[in-house]
């Protein structure tokens, strides 16, 4: 994930995956069986399909550029061939200090053409649907911490991506940019 490529395996990381993770991303649930949500089979019912879509189509969306990528771009992205980017970029390999030229494609169809992170917003639609089912009218706020924390780390995630791509692609990310404008909700943001 970037949080390990860009932040490395430290103390934080490590800290957070084995303390805050755990503590945090079932802090709703856990709520929830001391405090039941007061919701009927169905709602709750309703909520939980709901969040199984927003897994399934996070799937879906990861899924999709996995292809694309495997396969070089030679591949129907929603029934029709993908438009991407093909971006140049240099690296320069640290122990000799010799300077190579790489090739990435940056895929701009299906999900990825909605927005450039659209995977996170199916990851958020789980986080509320998951929370929502604690049902905060009834429950007080505190039981959405989750989705509001995860919306403030994908919304931080996505700008820092576009940064560390704006350094590392150049014209390139700004060509993909014009193509698809928004980073996590097509029309919104």
């Amino acid at each position: 994930s970037i949080d390990i490529i860009v932040d490395r395996a430290g103390y934080e990381i490590q800290w957070g995956c084995l303390v805050w993770v755990p503590a945090v991303y079932t802090f709703h649930s856990r709520f929830t069986v001391q405090n039941p949500s007061g919701l009927s089979f169905g709602m709750a019912l309703a909520i939980f399909i709901l969040s199984m879509a927003g897994v399934l189509l996070n799937y879906a969306a990861d899924r999709e550029r996995d292809v694309f990528r495997a396969s070089k771009g030679k591949c129907l992205v929603w029934g029709s061939k993908p438009r991407y980017i093909t971006a140049k970029y240099t690296i320069v390999n640290r122990e000799t200090g010799k300077a190579s030229e790489k090739t990435s494609l940056l895929l701009a169809s299906g999900f990825w053409g909605m927005a450039r992170h659209f995977q996170y917003f199916f990851e958020l639609t789980a986080a509320y649907s998951w929370c929502i089912l604690a049902n905060p009218a009834q429950n007080g706020l505190l039981v959405m911490f989750y989705a509001v924390f995860l919306t403030l780390l994908l919304v931080d995630r996505a700008k820092r991506d576009t940064e560390k791509c704006r350094l590392k692609y150049g014209k390139y990310y700004e060509e993909y940019c014009d193509l698809v404008p928004y980073k996590i909700v097509p029309g919104i943001f």
